[in-house]
């Protein structure tokens, strides 16, 4: 009777320890296995266990640089080790265990159990590496919202950046560029030309995930491409100094992360400067607006000042717009705004300036220019307008021609510009008082 409620509770505990440990396991005085549990234990079948030294499963083989649970000297609990399992890979469990002592007190083995760790352990590194993550992502956030344009923004994320990761440097590239040539939209730290023409290979890839390369010169670099709402490819670059780690994983998803928020910050940068260029044109023909072409300019005047250079202003009138307009409509009316646009564009320099005025009237300005040049312009629009415009007033009465006026303004005279725009203005009205669709130059004494 007795033997039997000793068996049952022997039986019971077996198999409670079953449940509840991975390994359990008892040592004799030479180390070896005598007990093993539960059967196979960690892929191990019992029987190959038994007997044999319990270091043989230390992942750490010879014990010199890790905690050996088959030879505590005291109880422990909760102390970690890597044991190795039959198919070559390794397991980390947390072991309770503790030595077995004689009636002199002298160890003759160990007793003790084991729990696996290793998707606890998995876990929490995951949990630890999301939480640094955050705290550099907070961090660089923090750094954005100290700054108000889009430049000192992406200079605060990629120093910031940067620093988190330990990189040499660090830029923001556009593969395609100005559509011929690829750029370089931000940078910090130094050698870029190094690892320049490596990492826009790997951006014209496009591969979303974060892409490593080794730099001719060694440095190792990290990638990760984008492409904001504007259709840019675009992509962040890190690298480090040759002879330095390689990324580990967790910093390609760091990368990758602020990646994102470099992504925002060319998005900002997109919209600021698309407000300011809609701020200074005009949004039907794409000319500037009279106050962006007074700013720039009244910016200019200071320049050709210092050089001695005269400046030409030149007011266009397109004559006969408002019958066009009853005509034909306001989209009629649109289009030959549109096609007197192009061909200015098409007359002037690309220092010269261009501005629609408003309604029918334009202006051009002619940098370093006399009212010679000017006028060789002129009579060009003179003759190439109503060619350009004729298809819009087929049948109508009158054609669309432009009335011309022009003033220089010589730096020796000391004239301002409201004075040369007036001498302009009125030189376009004389011509379209003498019957339109000529050009007329207004000079100096005409004031």
């Amino acid at each position: 009777m007795l033997r039997s409620a000793l068996l049952d509770s022997r039986n019971r505990w077996r198999n409670l320890v079953a449940l509840t440990a991975d390994l359990a396991f008892e040592t004799d005085s030479w180390g070896r296995f005598v007990f093993v549990s539960p059967d196979p234990a960690l892929g191990w079948p019992a029987r190959t266990l038994l007997g044999q030294p319990a270091e043989l499963l230390l992942a750490d083989a010879d014990g010199t640089s890790g905690f050996n649970p088959f030879r505590p000297t005291s109880a422990v609990r909760r102390r970690r080790a890597w044991l190795n399992r039959p198919d070559g890979s390794s397991i980390c469990l947390a072991f309770a265990a503790a030595p077995l002592t004689d009636a002199e007190g002298r160890i003759i083995g160990a007793r003790g159990i084991g729990q696996d760790t290793s998707a606890q352990d998995d876990h929490d590194s995951a949990v630890a590496a999301a939480l640094r993550r955050g705290e550099v992502l907070d961090h660089i956030l923090w750094r954005m919202r100290q700054e108000v344009l889009a430049p000192k923004m992406m200079e605060a994320a990629l120093t910031s950046l940067t620093t988190a990761v330990g990189a040499e440097g660090a830029a923001v590239l556009d593969v395609l560029g100005d559509g011929s040539r690829p750029g370089v939209l931000y940078q910090t730290g130094g050698a870029l030309a190094a690892v320049l023409h490596t990492a826009l290979s790997l951006l014209q890839n496009n591969q979303a995930d974060p892409q490593v390369r080794m730099a001719p010169d060694g440095r190792k670099l990290l990638v990760c491409a984008s492409q904001t709402r504007f259709a840019e490819q675009t992509g962040v670059a890190l690298w480090r100094s040759p002879g330095s780690r390689d990324w580990d994983n967790e910093e390609r998803v760091l990368a990758s992360s602020a990646g994102g928020l470099i992504r925002m910050i060319l998005d900002h940068d997109s919209i600021q400067r698309e407000m300011a260029r809609q701020a200074r044109t005009d949004p039907l023909t794409g000319l500037l607006n009279r106050r962006a072409f007074m700013d720039e300019l009244n910016r200019r005047l200071d320049r050709l000042d210092r050089e001695g250079l005269p400046g030409t202003l030149m007011f266009i009138d397109l004559d006969h717009f408002k019958q066009l307009n009853d005509l034909r409509g306001h989209e009629a009316g649109d289009m030959a705004l549109c096609v007197v646009a192009s061909l200015l564009r098409d007359t002037v320099r690309p220092t010269d300036l261009v501005a629609r005025q408003g309604g029918d009237e334009f202006a051009v300005w002619f940098d370093g220019a006399d009212d010679l040049t000017a006028a060789e312009r002129a009579e060009h629009l003179r003759t190439a307008g109503p060619r350009a415009l004729a298809a819009m007033t087929e049948g109508a009465d009158v054609p669309l021609t432009l009335s011309i006026g022009i003033a220089t303004r010589w730096p020796s005279r000391g004239e301002d510009i409201e004075a040369v725009m007036h001498r302009a203005d009125q030189a376009m009205y004389q011509v379209k008082r003498s019957g339109r669709g000529h050009w007329r130059v207004a000079h100096p004494e005409d004031a």
